[in-house]
C-alpha cells in the first residue's frame, strides 16, 4: 500500500485484517512502515547492485527510529546503492558494532515479554544460563555454536528439557529481532533443539475415570476447596491450568457468562472469550464467596494461587490418593477438547474453544478472510460437553 507517510499516520497505523502490512512512502520511493501484531519497524526495498535482484534492508524500529530519520536512513541508503554498493552490508557492520547478544536478549524480555505471564520464566534462564556465556557475542558474529555453547552445560548435567527451553527462548528472541527489522537474516534457523524431540501426551480420562476423579476431589484435597474447582474447571473448560489459576473478578461477566481472558494471560498473546456453562458459573459462584474481598478468584498470599503449586499437589497425590492412574492437569483440557469432538463439534470449532490460532487462523482463508468469531458455535459446544460431563458425573452417562 503507497501512502504519504506521516508522524499521526505512523503512530496509529495497524497491519491490515491483523496481517503483516508494508506501508510504502510516496515521498521517499522503496521506504516502507512494515506493521504487525505487537510491533513497527523501517525497511528500504531496493534493486542490488551486485545481482539486480529485489532485496530489502532494515532501516529500525518505530518509534525508536522517527519517521524523518527513516527517510534519512533511506536517502543515504539510496546514495550507497547509486555508488554501486550493497546497504545491507553497510547497516550491518554499523549495528554489529553496536549490539551485542546480551543487548539483543535484554530488548526482547523489556519489550515482547514484559507482562506476559511466561516472562519471569524466560528471563531467568536468559539470565542465568544463557547471557553469561554469549552475551559478549555480537549480534552479527552469533552462529550456531555460540547456541549450543549456551546449551552444552545443562545437557552434561542431564538438564535436557532445561536446554530444550533455553534454547526455545534464544530461537524466539533471534526471530523476534528479525521481525522486528533488527536483524536481516535468522543465524540459527533450522538448527534442532537440544533436548530432542519430546513426544505429546496422549492421556485422555475414560468417563469412569472422570466420575471417579470429580467425587474424589473433595476427600483428596479436602485442605482445599480452590484446588477442587481449579481442576473441575480445566475439565468443564478446556482451558489451561494457569489461566484458570490467575483468573481475575476484572475478567467475568457472569451476567452474560463469559470469561474474557486478555492477551497477556494467553499462551499465545492473543485475547481470548470463553463462554461459561452453568456447570462452571456455578463453580466459580463458589469460589467468589469464599475469595472475599480479593480481585483474584483464587487468592493465595496476596497474590493468585499458581499452577506450579496446583501441579506439585496433583503430582504428590499420584500415587492412590484419586482413584485412577496417573494424570496431570493438562490432561483434563486435553480430556474436554476430546470430548467435544466426540460430540461432534468441528475441529474449527476445537481450535476456537482451544484459543489454538494454528488452527483458527490457519492459512489464507482462515487467516485474512474469516473473521467470524464462532461465540456462538463455542458457547454450543461447552454448553453440550457440560451436560455431557453432567451425566458422566452423575453416573447416568455410558462409561467409557
Amino acid at each position: 500500500m503507497r501512502i504519504k507517510l506521516t508522524d499521526r499516520f505512523c503512530d496509529s497505523a495497524k497491519p491490515d485484517g491483523g496481517v503483516r502490512t508494508d506501508y510504502f512512502d510516496t515521498v521517499v520511493s522503496g521506504l516502507a512502515l512494515r506493521t504487525w501484531q505487537g510491533g513497527k519497524s523501517w525497511s528500504l526495498h531496493f534493486t542490488a547492485p551486485r545481482d539486480g535482484k529485489r532485496a530489502r534492508v532494515s532501516l529500525g524500529s518505530y518509534p525508536a527510529t522517527s519517521l524523518a530519520a527513516a527517510r534519512g536512513k533511506a536517502l543515504a541508503a539510496k546514495g550507497l546503492v547509486e555508488a554501486h554498493q550493497d546497504p545491507r552490508e553497510f547497516f550491518a557492520a554499523q549495528s554489529s558494532a553496536a549490539m551485542s547478544t546480551a543487548g539483543l536478549l535484554t530488548a526482547y524480555l523489556e519489550m515482547h515479554m514484559r507482562g506476559r505471564r511466561s516472562a519471569e520464566k524466560v528471563r531467568q534462564r536468559l539470565v542465568r544460563d544463557v547471557i553469561p556465556v554469549i552475551g559478549a557475542v555480537k549480534v552479527a558474529d552469533l552462529h550456531r555454536r555460540d547456541v549450543t555453547r549456551a546449551t552444552a552445560a545443562l545437557v552434561k548435567r542431564g538438564k535436557q528439557a532445561q536446554a530444550a527451553r533455553v534454547f526455545e527462548d534464544v530461537r524466539a528472541a533471534v526471530r523476534w529481532a528479525v521481525k522486528r527489522g533488527d536483524l536481516d537474516r535468522n543465524p540459527i534457523e533450522g538448527m534442532a533443539s537440544p533436548g530432542g524431540v519430546k513426544k505429546a501426551r496422549e492421556r485422555v480420562l475414560r468417563d469412569d475415570e472422570i466420575r471417579t476423579l470429580w467425587h474424589s476431589l473433595p476427600t483428596a484435597l479436602g485442605f482445599s476447596p480452590a484446588y477442587q474447582r481449579i481442576l473441575k474447571l480445566c475439565l468443564v473448560t478446556g482451558q489451561r491450568l494457569g489461566e484458570v489459576t490467575g483468573m481475575d473478578r476484572a475478567e467475568l461477566d457472569l451476567v452474560a457468562q463469559e470469561w474474557k481472558l486478555p492477551g497477556s494471560r494467553t499462551k499465545n498473546g492473543h485475547p481470548h472469550t470463553v463462554p461459561l456453562s452453568g456447570l462452571a458459573v456455578g463453580i466459580i459462584d463458589d469460589a467468589l464467596t469464599d475469595a472475599g474481598n480479593s480481585p483474584f478468584v483464587f487468592p493465595n498470599s496476596g497474590g493468585a494461587t499458581t499452577s506450579l503449586a496446583v501441579s506439585r499437589i496433583v503430582a504428590s497425590g499420584n500415587r492412590g490418593r484419586f482413584g485412577i492412574s496417573h494424570w496431570t492437569p493438562h490432561d483434563l483440557r486435553r480430556t474436554a477438547i476430546t470430548g467435544m469432538a466426540k460430540l461432534g463439534v468441528a475441529p474449527i470449532v476445537l481450535g476456537h474453544v482451544a484459543n489454538h490460532r494454528t488452527t483458527t487462523k490457519a492459512g489464507i482463508t482462515l487467516g485474512i478472510y474469516t473473521h467470524h468469531d464462532y461465540a456462538a458455535e463455542k458457547r454450543q459446544a461447552l454448553e453440550a460437553w457440560a451436560n455431557r460431563l453432567g451425566a458422566i458425573i452423575s453416573g447416568s452417562g455410558h462409561a467409557g
